[in-house]
């Protein structure tokens, strides 16, 4: 695979992966009330986002 295939695809990847930052983090808040809760998932999400991209 080419730098720029490569390259727009960890891009991809990273786009499909704050769907459920957005979604999942608005989820988070309302049944905790907690910014922090929110925070800590998305804290989450995007070290599980970065560990993928790192192995693409």
């Amino acid at each position: 695979m080419t730098t720029i295939e490569s390259i727009s695809r960890k891009i991809g990847t990273l786009v499909i992966f704050g769907v459920p930052v957005i979604i999942g983090g608005g989820i988070v808040y309302y049944f905790a009330q907690s910014f922090p809760a929110m925070y800590v998932f998305e804290v989450v999400l995007l070290l599980a986002a970065l560990g993928f991209v790192s192995k693409l």
